[in-house]
């Protein structure tokens, strides 16, 4: 697909942005993203298809790996970044990866995303293998860096997914498994933080949080294997553990302290 002809790099169909009162931009972007939340349920199928090609995987010790450049990149980083605080997992197991490095998550690397090789070193000096799982995320679907990535992980065995804007695109050729976010052209031409951002970080949090509930690091609805890193957790904990053991506030607490973690207090208190 030449770029010419991507939907993320089609014309908006908003013109005279700059005459429209602040009323007006507002009112017009949200309207535009109202359409994403449908776009991703379209994808859903392939969304449940990536994370059952991760969870065998990711049960027998395997990583979960996000590659990305700009925008993408530094959403699968977010994602990757919060999963031991949310879930307790060392911060090994899920990992972001940006072109360009962590200068890039901050400021813009140049041509760092046309580079085909870059990945595949990168996920090297991890020791990435076909235990592993790569998610190459791009709006465009062809993003030199991230189809790079791809082809090493796939020739070395491990399951690949793909999570773009564009249909049909390079991505979707490569990884086993696309989803393929259709939501239309940016309000702001080709801004894909905007539309295709947002329903990028949707879809990560949804693979992310499915991988999670399904190995167990969720009890009910409860984050029982959440980092007591501050007041507010700690005083979530203790509210988790008079739900569940209907003990009073100091002894949920004690045992908070005895245990470390949610979940560990309820395995040794039961």
């Amino acid at each position: 697909m030449s770029q010419d002809n991507r939907i993320t790099e089609s014309s908006s169909p908003y013109d005279h942005l700059e005459t429209l009162s602040v009323d007006n931009l507002v009112q017009k972007m949200n309207d535009e993203d109202k359409s994403v939340a449908y776009a991703v349920e379209k994808a859903l199928p392939a969304i449940s298809q990536i994370i059952k090609g991760i969870l065998a995987n990711f049960e027998n010790g395997g990583r979960l790996f996000y590659i990305g450049a700009g925008t993408s990149g530094r959403l699968g980083i977010l994602d990757a970044s919060e999963i031991p605080p949310t879930y307790g997992l060392p911060h090994n197991r899920v990992i972001g990866i940006i072109a360009g490095g962590d200068k890039a998550i901050r400021n813009s690397v140049e041509f760092a995303e046309d580079d085909t090789t870059q990945a595949g070193k990168y996920l090297k000096t991890y020791d990435f293998n076909r235990s592993d799982s790569l998610i190459g995320i791009a709006a465009s679907g062809s993003t030199p860096y991230v189809l790079g990535g791809l082809d090493y992980a796939k020739k070395l065995g491990a399951f690949t997914a793909g999570i773009t804007n564009n249909p049909s695109s390079p991505i979707s050729k490569i990884a086993h498994t696309t989803a393929e976010l259709i939501v239309g052209p940016e309000f702001v031409t080709g801004s894909t933080r905007m539309k295709s951002g947002t329903s990028q970080k949707m879809v990560l949090n949804m693979i992310s949080t499915a991988l999670m509930i399904k190995i167990g690091r969720v009890k009910g609805n409860k984050m029982v294997n959440m980092q007591l890193s501050n007041e507010k957790l700690v005083k979530r904990g203790v509210n988790l553990l008079i739900d569940e053991l209907h003990v009073s506030a100091e002894e949920a607490l004690k045992l908070l302290d005895k245990y470390g973690s949610v979940n560990e207090a309820i395995a040794n208190r039961s």
